[in-house]
């Protein structure tokens, strides 16, 4: 998840996990025996997969490890019925989008979606290798998202093995760029989200050594990108500096005058992040830039924010003779359940309390997640983080908890099956 969901601020709402959870022990129903002996037979057999998907290096710009993540996913798609495809990436490193389709026997739609690309440059396992140490498996990408991934195909091989066909068209997608903002898939996604009745998303979730307990997302912030530019005017460093007009010295008072802007504009996020200035130690640059990153939570922000940040530039300036220009360019959009992503994550609830297990329903996160682009619409119902409970995700020593593995692959299918009886 780009973000991450991908730190995504768990710490400080673990109180609040908690107490959304706290209604899911009253009185249940009894779990479903057929579907809870598939997950427990499932368990090994994902344990595999994670480690065959965790071996196989796939960051976003390593588009031969995507490659073989990409056949790994359609085979086990192809072997499960499903008719696939492959879509090229519109933008990016130029990787494939895998698609599968299957035709049931009911009337409902339903979408299922995880990425395969991660953060991680090439050659990490050298230094973070695959490794078990008692109820957590450790490697790069384990949680966020080939988790999600594993969960996918094993939910799909319980319901085939149970002969579930309580579906009129199952969709699975599998993106190669998620890391990156989904540059080259987002639209892909959004429009084949709204041929969909519901979608189910699975990035990871917070494990529960560090949240305490388990969820799944209604919310997650998107993403845009802030552009602080400055002209100024070149001069010899040492025998004419009074000449020029420095731009990197009035790009850090521009840096200084809008750092908490977003402060004052409800439903937006922004860190000053990158800056570039001059090419050579003895000449006064005339040319700055700062990227920043900007987390939206509300519609409307990026408009708000962008005029409070042209209103703060125009307000002063340190450098006379230099000019000032801001850009926001809006990336992933943000993701809002609703109403009906809210029924299915309550409905997560009641098929988590099946088990004797809590579920919280987190509202809102820092992070960003391909939900956004599925949701973007409003068509279907959409739910995030049905993927495996980890930590580490966008650092070091990522890893899954394993006890999450049979619980995880019970509401996913769970889910399907409620879903498919409306």
């Amino acid at each position: 998840m780009r973000r991450p969901l991908h730190g995504p601020g768990w710490l400080s709402i673990a109180a609040t996990l908690l107490a959304l959870a706290a209604g899911t022990h009253g009185a249940h129903a009894a779990p479903d025996d057929k579907v809870l002996a598939a997950a427990h037979a499932q368990q090994a057999p994902l344990i595999e997969t994670l480690k065959s998907l965790v071996l196989i290096e796939s960051g976003s710009a390593d588009v031969e490890g995507l490659r073989k993540v990409a056949a790994l996913v359609e085979g086990r798609l192809q072997a499960l019925g499903f008719k696939t495809e492959r879509h090229k990436a519109t933008a990016g490193p130029g990787a494939d989008i895998v698609v599968g389709t299957l035709t049931g026997s009911g009337k409902r739609r339903l979408m299922l979606q995880a990425h395969m690309d991660t953060v991680y440059e090439q050659g990490v396992l050298a230094s973070q290798p695959l490794k078990q140490d008692g109820n957590r498996l450790y490697g790069p990408g384990i949680a966020d998202d080939k988790g999600g991934i594993a969960v996918v195909l094993h939910a799909l091989k319980m319901l085939a093995d149970l002969g579930w066909r309580d579906y009129a068209t199952l969709t699975v997608l599998f993106n190669p760029d998620e890391e990156i903002g989904s540059i080259g898939s987002g639209e892909l996604i959004a429009r084949l989200a709204d041929q969909h009745d519901a979608v189910l998303s699975c990035e990871p979730t917070a494990a529960k050594d560090v949240a305490k307990v388990e969820s799944v997302l209604t919310g997650a912030a998107g993403t845009a990108q802030a552009t602080l530019e400055v002209k100024g005017r070149a001069s010899h460093a040492g025998g004419a500096p009074q000449l020029g007009r420095n731009a990197a010295i009035e790009l850090a008072y521009q840096l200084l005058q809008t750092k908490d802007v977003a402060k004052d504009v409800p439903g937006a996020q922004l860190n000053w992040t990158t800056i570039t200035a001059g090419r050579v130690r003895n000449q006064i640059p005339d040319h700055a830039v700062a990227g920043g990153d900007v987390r939206l939570t509300q519609p409307g922000a990026e408009t708000r924010l962008l005029e409070a940040l042209k209103a703060k530039v125009a307000s002063g300036q340190l450098v006379p003779d230099t000019e000032t220009t801001v850009k926001l360019v809006v990336g992933r959009p943000a993701f809002l359940a609703g109403p009906k992503g809210q029924a299915l994550a309550e409905r997560a609830q009641a098929i988590y309390a099946e088990l004797d297990r809590k579920l919280a329903i987190t509202p809102m996160t820092g992070g960003a997640t391909d939900a956004g682009y599925a949701a973007r619409s409003g068509k279907a119902a959409v739910l995030e983080s049905l993927g495996l409970p980890g930590w580490g995700y966008h650092a070091r020593d990522e890893y899954i908890e394993l006890d999450s593995i049979v619980p995880r692959l019970y509401l996913m299918a769970r889910m399907l099956v409620e879903l498919g009886r409306e």
